[in-house]
């Protein structure tokens, strides 16, 4: 079931390419489904769903495939994720609608609702990232 998708969200599946644009309907299905209670916006000009203003999970358009990123997805232990920056983010990329599998994504999802580190405050922390 499709849930509901903001209009700049939206706006940001129409500017993609068609099979881009199938993995990223996919992907706010998914994500949506699993994080109910999660606010999702375009932040920084990317989808991205918060928890209590924490971000917990986005997708990005990139030259040659879609990133799924985790903000605290290299504390999950999962293999399917690779790191992602200097901090606690992980990631996963897609080419085709086809690989997404969605337990695999759910059980991610269930992870990111779970193990959260405190990107929210970390610049009143001083770049010093904390557990929530």
């Amino acid at each position: 079931m499709m849930r509901y998708m903001n209009k700049d969200i939206e706006m940001y599946h129409r500017k993609q390419l068609d099979a881009d644009r199938h993995i990223c309907d996919r992907l706010h299905e998914i994500i949506s489904n699993s994080l109910p209670l999660a606010e999702s916006k375009v932040w920084h000009a990317h989808p991205v769903w918060f928890i209590d203003g924490n971000p917990i999970v986005g997708y990005s358009k990139l030259k040659n495939n879609v990133r799924v990123m985790f903000w605290s997805g290299q504390s999950f232990d999962e293999p399917g994720l690779s790191p992602s920056g200097s901090f606690k983010a992980a990631e996963i990329v897609y080419t085709n609608v086809d690989q997404i599998k969605e337990d695999e994504l759910t059980r991610y999802l269930e992870k990111a609702i779970n193990i959260q580190w405190d990107y929210k405050n970390i610049v009143k922390n001083r770049g010093l990232l904390k557990p929530r």
